[in-house]
């Protein structure tokens, strides 16, 4: 591929983002580490939450588009009894109110309500465009787009501790720990948001942790001083499609073939899947058609 050349790191990163720190300022520490221009992410993590942040690295960057529509795992805490303008800690609380009156088994029904195929508005900040300006700068200029509720899934919505405490106003809250199976593109800030109004007290989130992102875990996460100590990729390129995707050994004459672009014949393999050569590199990304598996992204493209 123009650009890469053979010396360059390609594979992906897993890494534990720490709090404070935008997915954008993983990218940029990244690049640095390895010295390489060519590093992007899948699944943006907001500032406060941490946890596992897929980086693709050189031609693992083709992989990054497709890996965003994995399936996410959270940890986090909500807290009941106070609002806040981002739905999370890092917004000002906007209402306050007692919780004292919440019984745990309100709590429970709006957590059953909240599970499922369910409709939801993303949080007003957030990274949501309409109309090419996205809803978190919209948000910080006084001016909250209105934004569409979309169907998103939650597999599993689970409170695993709860407990009571006093807020900054001497009034009673609930801080509820959580476990959360998602579909991508689900906001666990409005799961807060919108359990705490249901129940009349405001809810905001506390705490966020992504435990897994697809078939990547938080045991697989690096932290950032070992990843500056030893800038070296979590897995290959070869191995990351492995992981993500099924696999398909191919003859050399159906690799040269994927090589120029051209179709070869269907091994009834549903969805997208990974072709391999027969020394088990990455040939090409492959989708069934009419009876052809047909190339949607060439790695060994002929003569590259």
């Amino acid at each position: 591929m123009p650009g890469e050349h053979s010396q360059d790191p390609h594979g992906l990163v897993i890494v534990d983002k720490p709090q404070g720190m935008t997915s954008h300022d993983m990218v940029a520490k990244a690049r640095r580490f390895f010295r390489t221009r060519k590093v992007g992410h899948a699944g943006t993590l907001d500032p406060m939450a941490t946890g596992v942040l897929v980086l693709g690295l050189g031609k693992a960057t083709r992989l990054l588009g497709r890996l965003t529509a994995d399936e996410k795992r959270y940890h986090g805490t909500i807290r009941l009894g106070e609002q806040t303008a981002s739905d999370d800690a890092d917004g000002e609380v906007v209402r306050r109110a007692s919780a004292a009156g919440v019984a745990l088994d309100a709590i429970m029904a709006g957590i059953a309500a909240l599970t499922g195929e369910i409709s939801q508005v993303p949080p007003a900040v957030s990274a949501i465009k309409v109309g090419g300006v996205r809803a978190h700068a919209a948000a910080r200029a006084g001016a909250a787009l209105e934004l569409k509720a979309r169907q998103v899934v939650v597999r599993r919505f689970e409170l695993v501790a709860e407990r009571k405490l006093i807020g900054a106003d001497g009034a009673e809250l609930w801080d509820l720990d959580v476990e959360v199976d998602c579909t991508a593109g689900t906001y666990i800030r409005s799961l807060a948001r919108d359990l705490g109004a249901g129940l009349g007290v405001g809810g905001h989130l506390s705490r966020l942790r992504r435990v897994a992102s697809g078939p990547f875990t938080i045991t697989q996460a690096r932290c950032l001083a070992s990843l500056e100590a030893d800038p070296s990729c979590s897995m290959t390129l070869d191995e990351a499609a492995r992981a993500a995707f099924a696999a398909r050994d191919l003859s050399a004459d159906q690799t040269r073939d994927l090589g120029h672009g051209k179709k070869i014949p269907a091994a009834g393999v549903a969805g997208e899947y990974a072709g391999f050569s027969p020394e088990g590199s990455l040939v090409a990304l492959l989708e069934e058609r009419d009876g052809k598996a047909c190339p949607t992204a060439v790695f060994q493209p002929a003569g590259g």
